[in-house]
């Protein structure tokens, strides 16, 4: 009888076993991963030597709102920010007079405003959109062509009027895959770079793409003459110079319109934003991780990694951090905290005084007195 039993238990031990093991090698994941090659990460040395500079932060309560992801101010002087509930918020730069100044439906990740005022937004569910000092929203554009703008993340507007938009990526909509950070992690896993640049303009109502093939195009940002963009490719840890005049550029084919400004970045990069003396922020939404980078050339380990529960993702623990580089691509600030206590420190919003942080997950907006 104790024979058979523990013939029972050896049975269903084995099945068990065999079951997990076709799980992990057959289950279907929503990724087809490409194998790349990841540079060996620089760690925090030489500009990026550890330090405190971003920690014990000032913080703006936003009375429940969360992840005020872009910061901004109008041409009336109030200080905006987008959250997580959609909302675009108003107040002064010391956070009194809080108020919601719009609500698109969607989730706003970056914004810009243009000559007359308007709001100009990229969000991650709706498209391009224009904002009026009213909160009235319209959608200037939620197509290139036929193709939808899936992810929208980022705008900057020329002196033109041209609008330049980031579409992460063309694979993963976060309104299908329960939101932008989820949809950005299956995109960066599966590094298909499938992410794009987009002008709009208003003028003929008008797209086109600027350049593709980008690992997650995030943050984007102007140079002072205008004739380049800086563009955060956060899949591959490195800023682009790219210039405005591109047409359907494929950065993977070598080109004189196209040149890696910063490589091999400690961290993820993320939002860009213009700061004063030439000074442009850069934030990293979280550091390099060696689980994932060793994945690189894996892609099959990479699938398997999707079929474990989420809590056993490689995602890194948070690092707040922060720099600051000049359009020749020279990095002339570094502001870090290795507690996180800040999370997801996505740039850096300039002012005569302050410097504010953003952050997609925060609870409230952060900020420091400048030096």
């Amino acid at each position: 009888m104790a024979s058979t039993w523990a013939k029972r238990v050896g049975w269903g031990v084995g099945g068990a076993v065999v079951a997990v093991a076709a799980y992990l090698a057959m289950w279907p994941v929503p990724i087809q991963p490409v194998a790349w090659t990841a540079p060996a990460a620089p760690g925090y040395q030489g500009v990026h030597a550890p330090n405190q500079r971003l920690a014990k932060l000032n913080i703006i309560d936003l009375k429940g709102e969360v992840g005020p992801e872009h910061i901004a101010f109008g041409k009336d002087g109030k200080l905006y920010t987008t959250v997580l509930s959609g909302s675009i918020l108003r107040m002064s730069a010391d956070g009194s007079g809080q108020e919601v100044f719009a609500n698109t439906g969607g989730r706003v990740l970056g914004f810009d405003f243009d000559a007359a005022g308007n709001l100009i937004a990229a969000d991650a569910v709706k498209g391009l959109l224009s904002i009026a000092p009213d909160g009235k929203v319209t959608v200037l554009a939620d197509k290139v062509g036929n193709d939808p703008i899936r992810y929208a993340d980022a705008v900057v507007v020329a002196l033109s009027g041209k609008m330049y938009l980031s579409d992460a990526s063309t694979r993963f909509a976060p309104k299908d895959w329960g939101g932008t950070f989820e949809a950005s992690v299956l995109d960066i896993l599966e590094q298909a770079s499938t992410g794009r640049v987009i002008e709009y303009d208003p003028a003929n109502r008008s797209t086109r793409v600027v350049a593709r093939g980008i690992s997650f195009a995030n943050g984007v940002a102007l140079s002072q003459d205008e004739k380049h963009l800086f563009v955060n490719e956060t899949g591959k840890y490195r800023v682009w110079k790219i210039a405005v005049d591109a047409n359907d550029l494929d950065i993977a084919q070598p080109s004189p319109q196209a040149r890696v400004l910063l490589d091999n970045l400690p961290g993820y990069p993320d939002n860009l934003m213009r700061g004063q003396d030439g000074k442009v922020w850069l934030g990293f939404a979280k550091p390099r991780g060696a689980a994932i980078d060793n994945m690189a050339g894996k892609p099959w380990l990479r699938s398997l990694t999707l079929r474990l529960p989420r809590a056993l993702w490689p995602i890194p623990q948070p690092y707040g951090h922060v720099i600051a580089f000049t359009d020749d691509g020279k990095v002339v600030a570094d502001l870090q905290d290795p507690s996180g206590a800040y999370p997801e420190t996505t740039a850096i919003t300039e002012t005569a005084d302050r410097l504010y942080v953003q952050s997609l997950h925060a609870h409230g907006l952060g900020w420091l007195p400048k030096p």
